[in-house]
C-alpha cells in the first residue's frame, strides 16, 4: 500500500434505502467506548433533519449535512464539513481516528466513491475503508424492484446487513431470508452478508475493518478478487442492470496500451461503469502490480503494490456496471484492449524507427 494511504483518516460509509435501518445500526455501534473516537456525518434528505436526534453517541463530533443528497446538492457540504474536521483536529479542537458518513437512503454511492478519489481535500486527507448498506427484510423485494438506487446500493457494498428479519414470523424466516441472500447475491457476487441482529455481528467491528481492498495486496484481498471473477461470468444472472465482467489477461500489459485502454472505458461507459478494482501486471513493472480502482468518469491513478501478492501473476480487473449487458461490456473491453495494445505497440515502432533515424546522422 502507499504511504499516503497509511496516514489518511480512515472512512466508513453507511447507507441503506429509506427506511432500511441505518440509524438502528449507527446507535448500537455508537454505544460501544471502541467507537468513542469516531466523527459522525449524517446526511439527511429533507427540509428537517431528524436522525441526528436520535443518534446516540459517545461524543460531540456529530454533523449534519441537511436538506439534499450526499451524492448531489450537499457534495460541496460534504468536502467542507471533512475538511473543517480535519482542521478542527490539527488544532485540537476535535479527536477522532475515523469518520462514518451516514447517508441519506436516496444516496447513489458511485458518485461520493468517485469524489474520494478524484476531489483533492478528500482524496489528500481521508480513504473510503469499507461500505456497509442495510437492507430491509420486510420490503426488500419491492424495494429491490423499484428502485434502482437501492440496488446500486447492494451492488456497491463490501458488508451488506439484512435488517428486520425478527418483523417476519418464524415459520416463514429462513425462508424469507434465503430468498432474499439468493437475490442480493445476484446483485453482488461478493460482498460479506448477514444478519444485523445475529449476536455475531459486531458493527462496531465492521465500521473499523478494512474492505476487501486490492491495494492491500493481502491474502484476503486476493481471495476477494478470486471470487469475483469466478463468480462474475457472462452468463451471471444480475439484478435490475447491476452487471459485472472480469476482464483476465495472462501476458503483461504495456503501459501505454493499459492507460488508453482505462482513458477508453472512461469516455464510453462514464455513469454506467459504477465501480473497478483490480491488479495489473504491467510489462514495464513486472515485480510491482498496479493496483486500479475508480468510480463513473473517473479511474484513479495507477498506485502499487511492493510486490505480488503470490504467485499468480495475471492481470485481474472487475467491472461493475448498470444498464450494460455483460456479453456487450465484454465486446467492448476486448475491441479496446485489442486497440490499446496496437497502438501502444505502434509507438513502440515508431520509437524505434526514430532511434534507428538518429544514429544514421
Amino acid at each position: 500500500m502507499s504511504d499516503r494511504a497509511d496516514i489518511r483518516t480512515p472512512v466508513t460509509i453507511l447507507t441503506g434505502f429509506l427506511g432500511s435501518g441505518k440509524t438502528t445500526l449507527m446507535n448500537r455501534a455508537l454505544r460501544d467506548p471502541a467507537m468513542a473516537r469516531t466523527a459522525v456525518v449524517i446526511n439527511e434528505f429533507g427540509e428537517i433533519a431528524i436522525d441526528h436526534a436520535l443518534t446516540t453517541a459517545s461524543n460531540d463530533t456529530i454533523l449534519v449535512l441537511e436538506n439534499g443528497c450526499l451524492c448531489c446538492t450537499v457534495f460541496g457540504d460534504l468536502v467542507q464539513t471533512l475538511n473543517r474536521l480535519y482542521h478542527a483536529r490539527e488544532a485540537g479542537e476535535a479527536i477522532f481516528d475515523q469518520v462514518v458518513i451516514e447517508t441519506s437512503g436516496l444516496a447513489e454511492l458511485a458518485p461520493v466513491l468517485q469524489a474520494f478519489l478524484s476531489e483533492p481535500t478528500l482524496a489528500g486527507l481521508y480513504h473510503v475503508r469499507t461500505v456497509i448498506v442495510t437492507v430491509d427484510a420486510v420490503n426488500a423485494e419491492y424495494t429491490l424492484s423499484e428502485h434502482t438506487v437501492s440496488v446500486r446500493q447492494v451492488a456497491l457494498a463490501d458488508y451488506i446487513l439484512i435488517t428486520k428479519l425478527d418483523l417476519i414470523a418464524p415459520p416463514e424466516r429462513d425462508a424469507k431470508q434465503g430468498t432474499l441472500v439468493a437475490r442480493l447475491r445476484r446483485c453482488n457476487a461478493t460482498a460479506l452478508i448477514g444478519a444485523a441482529n445475529d449476536p455475531a455481528i459486531d458493527p462496531m467491528a465492521l465500521m473499523r475493518r478494512a474492505a476487501l481492498d486490492p491495494s492491500t495486496g493481502s491474502h484476503a484481498a486476493k481471495a476477494w478478487l478470486d471470487d469475483a471473477i469466478s463468480n462474475n461470468h457472462a452468463e451471471h444472472a444480475h439484478d435490475t442492470a447491476i452487471a459485472s465482467f472480469s476482464l483476465i489477461r495472462e501476458a503483461p500489459i504495456p503501459r501505454d496500451a493499459l492507460q488508453l485502454l482505462l482513458t477508453s472505458l472512461e469516455k464510453h461507459l462514464g455513469p454506467s461503469l459504477l465501480r473497478v478494482k483490480g491488479l495489473v501486471n504491467v510489462a514495464e513493472e513486472p515485480d510491482q502490480p498496479a493496483v486500479i480502482q475508480g468510480a463513473q468518469h473517473l479511474l484513479h491513478n495507477l498506485t502499487w503494490l511492493s510486490q505480488w501478492p503470490d504467485a499468480d501473476r495475471r492481470t485481474r480487473i472487475v467491472f461493475i456496471t448498470h444498464g450494460i449487458e455483460p456479453g456487450e461490456l465484454a465486446e467492448l473491453v476486448n475491441l479496446l484492449d485489442r486497440v490499446a495494445e496496437r497502438t501502444a505497440n505502434a509507438r513502440l515502432r515508431a520509437g524505434i524507427e526514430k532511434s534507428r533515424e538518429r544514429r544514421s546522422f
